[in-house]
């Protein structure tokens, strides 16, 4: 059971980008909970709200168009993670029209037909009858990644109800093709935006995380993804913290990363590979004294990850404030920064 429950009101889900309701990607709102006290400003503010010795720790991995049609169906699959044997991690949804919703009765053995001449043939299941292990055939494409960018389109579920093309699912920071769901803390950052930060002294760590397919429906708990902190990454955060700066992580994957990179002291050492680790209030948080998040679902996992940055009681606090200001969910939505 995770930390907080609520019930979100269906005005509050974002259903399509800011640039579609008249305005810039920075231009989304911003609730900053800071020790007791919970403010409302714009993410434009963000700038003046940091300190000159802050680190953002940013995700460069790239959203992948990971949602394709079956041919002759009105089922799709998602695809996830590309495992270490060159299998795939998928899952079949069935198509509702506006959006997708599972398909509790996918089974061993099925080989689903793919546009061009494609098909994906679930092996093994992974995860309590959501995600499979596939073999993936793309006939002409030497690359699961290349079939991808020819023939899939961004995942979305049904509270956003038209396509809108890949470039709206891709951040400033994006260099590494990986994600199957973009990594959308970092979204409203902009060229322009960086430049201030980085003007004001703010310093930025890159680290790599490709998110796996969400469980919107099942809040299930995250399962391993691939990451990777460099060395460089590594010495900016230690130095930063042995400084007295705050290093504040841009969405949960960065918390992810940056956590499994860290040893029992805090140290951060450089690290890659595969990541299964879970952050919950018990076992706390030893790098990052500060996320920049989006707004989580009802019982969404990540809640948990979130209590453990901010403490129970602020994240209560945020997200009452939250409900109550009209602040809007999802990927489109606006942003949360806890600070502990």
């Amino acid at each position: 059971m995770t930390v907080l429950d609520f019930v979100l009101p269906s005005t509050l889900e974002a259903h399509e980008p800011p640039e579609a309701r008249g305005l810039g990607r920075d231009g989304v709102r911003l609730l900053v909970g800071d020790g007791d006290a919970v403010t409302h400003h714009r993410f434009t503010d963000l700038p003046e709200l940091l300190r000159p010795d802050d680190v953002l720790v940013v995700n460069t991995s790239g959203t992948l168009p990971a949602a394709v049609p079956v041919n002759g169906s009105r089922m799709r699959l998602h695809f996830s993670t590309e495992l270490a044997d060159g299998r795939w991690l998928v899952e079949v949804r069935r198509d509702t029209g506006k959006a997708t919703a599972p398909y509790p009765d996918a089974a061993a053995g099925e080989r689903y037909p793919l546009p061009g001449n494609a098909s994906a043939t679930l092996d093994d299941p992974y995860s309590a009858g959501r995600l499979w292990v596939a073999t993936v055939d793309t006939p002409g494409y030497r690359t699961v990644l290349g079939y991808l960018d020819r023939y899939g389109r961004p995942i979305r579920y049904n509270y956003v109800p038209r396509e809108w093309p890949i470039e709206f699912y891709q951040t400033v920071f994006a260099q590494t093709p990986g994600s199957a769901e973009m990594p959308s803390a970092a979204r409203p950052f902009t060229d322009r935006l960086v430049t201030r930060l980085v003007s004001r002294g703010v310093q930025f760590a890159p680290v790599l995380l490709h998110t796996g397919v969400a469980s919107p429906e099942a809040h299930e708990r995250p399962y391993p993804e691939r990451f990777s902190v460099s060395a460089a990454t590594a010495g900016v955060v230690n130095r930063a913290r042995d400084d007295g700066g705050r290093v504040i992580a841009v969405g949960t994957t960065a918390v992810r990363a940056l956590e499994t990179a860290a040893d029992a002291r805090g140290e951060v050492r450089p690290a890659h590979g595969w990541t299964d680790l879970i952050v919950t209030p018990e076992r706390g948080v030893r790098v990052v004294s500060g996320l920049l998040t989006g707004f989580h679902e009802p019982r969404a996992s990540h809640l948990d990850m979130l209590a453990a940055v901010a403490g129970t009681d602020l994240l209560d606090r945020c997200y009452r404030a939250a409900i109550e200001g009209g602040y809007l969910w999802h990927e489109f939505g606006d942003l949360n920064l806890l600070l502990r």
